[in-house]
């Protein structure tokens, strides 16, 4: 049987528009308008598995969704939670470089790359045990690390994958043999 998964990346907020390692700030209200504007275009039979972020939480409820914090967390950073990308590349170059060139680098003291994608590949396998329909609002990691799994590509591919604020990207098929649809608006 078959297994659809819709994956909504959240709201952006001041970490994602400062190029700051995500803190768990919420959004403001301007870009949760936004999710506000699509509610009731997306259906869901039951309660919609979130990121537990602030980010997710609100895109869900502003997107009138019901949230349960069952989707994998964001990426675990560490020491760097907080600050910007050219602050830790000021005082870590090194490990910057580390970080964006292997996947099993954890620079940070926490989860490295071939981490985050096991880690997100694995519950997105574990979706496929129960056909149907899935949907979920996750970070936007979460998304690009289910791709890098559902492509079979290797992690340097996570990288090269962008996902913006509030779209949908599309996974059908089962364990271990993923089709993938990017990039659309969640309505």
């Amino acid at each position: 049987m078959t297994t659809r998964v819709m994956l909504v990346s959240p709201v952006a907020n001041a970490a994602l528009r400062e190029a700051r390692f995500d803190d768990d700030v919420p959004p403001d209200e301007r870009a949760l308008d936004a999710a506000r504007a699509l509610a009731g275009a997306l259906r869901s039979a039951g309660p919609v598995p979130v990121s537990p972020t602030a980010r997710c939480r609100a895109t869900a409820e502003a997107l009138g969704l019901t949230a349960e914090e069952t989707a994998p967390a964001g990426w675990a950073l560490g020491r760097w939670r907080g600050r910007t990308l050219a602050e830790v590349s000021a005082e870590e170059p090194e490990a910057v470089a580390a970080w964006l060139s292997d996947p099993d680098a954890a620079p940070h003291d926490a989860e490295s790359l071939r981490d985050l994608c096991a880690r997100a590949g694995a519950w997105l396998d574990g979706l496929a045990a129960a056909p149907g329909r899935v949907l979920a609002v996750v970070e936007p990691e979460i998304v690009r690390a289910c791709a890098v799994r559902a492509l079979g590509a290797p992690e340097s591919s996570f990288w090269r994958i962008d996902v913006p604020p509030l779209t949908a990207t599309e996974f059908s098929g089962r364990s271990g043999r993923w089709n993938l649809r990017a990039g659309r608006p969640p309505a």
